[in-house]
């Protein structure tokens, strides 16, 4: 009945005689009704005008009327359709903001109360979407300060808002809940990800897909945004994360550290780390601020390999393009995990990865990471496939620092050492365009991609590499690109059509030659 309720001129005809037909009067009257009735329902449908239907709010209590558009809006898809891994992140929407506001309650635990805000603006007409969220509690959410529906099934959130929401409109999720996170195991590599809980505190290590084990997320690069950190912990316990502390808050037991990382930033880069730190800054030789997190009663010598990292900012500003970060830093945890990940502005390490017997070695390591602002974090994949643009990228970048700071000569030395790996262990380092879903990170990614750039300067010369390197990073800073669009970089910067080079050292099982090297020649 809602939908005739709404038409002109109907509600008056009903209200007449209190609708009771005691007489031939009053039977007139009703017919009149209908006849009235039926010519405004043929009008609507000449001129296209807009009915309208009803929704039950989830309580039951109240009626909403929705625009017939409305019926138009569609789920959006549980997935984003990256080739390795179709049900990452969720289609419909783009998330501007997330606030992360989060209380730990018990270290050792990691029992935390949280309230994410998400402000996002839909890219179709939707009646539910999805987030990825894994455990936890959901205490309340609401989709534009209304309780919307809500279902969870495996990693998807399902919310099903009381309203559609219309494409090219905003809106606000709030999500709030407790518990612990669940121990995560990635999709791409043997090893717990996303937030982690050790004896000290707890650290955030979230490449490819590990986000989603601490807070609701649309958890693909392709959807970047801007974040705030709130987070509150009990004395004497700090927290360090993405982005500019803007804020520490006393609360007598408690301290509040609020973190603002204001440049569109990955999901899998965000990181909260908690512990007690001994922090040490210093400003790089072109402006950038650096702030190093380290856990307490770490041996002095564990800072040494991150000296340098001021007069690397400058170095590969001036080879890539300027820095695009407000700052930037690492943090060593006192805890092994066997890696380390460059989390936007804040590098993260285990201890197990410092070296204080090989500084130089530890530094090409560290120069690793910091070259990700970026290519990885800046300048972030498409597509999980395309994840030699990440790796092979700061891999070379070792290669550069090399040759920054000891010559060519070293670099060739360098050059020839990684392609005798290659060339003796084979199956350790595939061809790195095809990686696969549950080897993503193998060794070809890394040392055959880097090798693919080196060629790559080889054949075309130093000022036009460094030009195409340049240029690549002007056109996509702050978004996406695929290996495709690196490709278009080259032709047009170079001139030349190396689509073939380039698919040979992408694609094919054999290593190709790099013979102003001798490298490869039978």
């Amino acid at each position: 009945m809602g939908s005739i309720l709404q038409q002109p001129g109907v509600i008056y005809c009903l209200k007449l005689q209190g609708f009771k037909m005691k007489n031939k009067n009053s039977i007139r009257i009703f017919l009149a009704c209908l006849l009235i009735l039926s010519a405004i329902l043929a009008c609507d449908q000449v001129m296209g005008r807009p009915t309208a239907t009803t929704e039950t709010h989830p309580t039951g209590a109240v009626p909403v009327i929705v625009p017939t558009e409305s019926l138009t809006a569609n789920a959006g898809s549980s997935g984003l359709g990256d080739s390795l891994y179709p049900d990452f992140g969720n289609g419909g929407y783009d998330v501007a903001h997330y606030t992360l506001d989060i209380t730990v309650n018990n270290i050792a635990t990691s029992n935390l109360t949280a309230t994410v805000t998400i402000e996002a603006k839909a890219t179709q007409d939707l009646d539910s979407f999805n987030l990825d969220f894994i455990g936890f509690e959901i205490d309340d959410l609401t989709v534009n300060d209304e309780t919307a529906i809500y279902s969870r099934k495996g990693q998807e959130l399902t919310i099903s808002p009381v309203k559609p929401l219309m494409e090219g409109g905003d809106f606000t999720v709030v999500v709030q809940y407790n518990g612990s996170p669940e121990e995560m195991q990635s999709a791409a590599l043997p090893f717990q990800t996303g937030w982690v809980t050790v004896g000290s505190g707890s650290f955030v290590l979230s490449e490819p897909d590990g986000s989603a084990s601490y807070f609701p997320v649309n958890d693909h690069p392709l959807d970047k945004a801007s974040y705030t950190f709130r987070v509150t912990v009990p004395k004497p316990f700090e927290v360090a994360a993405n982005g500019v502390l803007s804020e520490t808050i006393d609360n007598d037991d408690s301290t509040t550290f609020i973190f603002e990382a204001r440049d569109p930033m990955a999901s899998y880069l965000a990181t909260i780390n908690i512990d007690e730190f001994e922090l040490e800054t210093m400003t790089s030789e072109n402006g950038i601020p650096i702030r190093n997190y380290y856990s307490t009663g770490l041996p002095e010598e564990v800072r040494e390999p991150f000296a340098r990292q001021g007069e690397m900012l400058a170095y590969f500003s001036d080879v890539y393009g300027p820095y695009p970060f407000e700052v930037y830093g690492s943090l060593v945890m006192d805890t092994e995990f066997g890696t380390a990940l460059e989390n936007q502005t804040m590098s993260i390490f285990g201890i197990d990865m410092i070296d204080t017997e090989d500084v130089e070695g530890t530094e090409l390591v560290v120069a690793h990471e910091l070259s990700h602002q970026w290519f990885g974090d800046s300048v972030s994949v498409a597509d999980w496939s395309d994840i030699w643009l990440n790796e092979g990228f700061a891999t070379y970048s070792e290669g550069l620092w090399i040759e920054h700071t000891s010559g060519r000569a070293a670099l060739d030395d360098w050059v020839m050492s990684k392609y005798s790996s290659v060339s003796a262990f084979p199956e350790y380092y595939p061809a790195p365009g095809n990686p696969p879903a549950d080897d993503l990170f193998n060794g070809g990614v890394y040392v055959r991609g880097g090798l693919t750039l080196h060629a790559l300067r080889l054949e075309v010369g130093d000022e036009t590499f460094f030009s195409i390197m340049q240029a690549y990073y002007d056109r996509y800073e702050g978004g996406n690109a695929a290996t495709e669009d690196f490709l278009s970089v080259i032709n047009e910067v170079s001139g030349k059509d190396l689509t073939s080079f380039l698919n040979d050292w992408l694609y094919s099982e054999k290593l190709p030659s790099i013979l102003e090297l001798g490298l490869g020649v039978e």
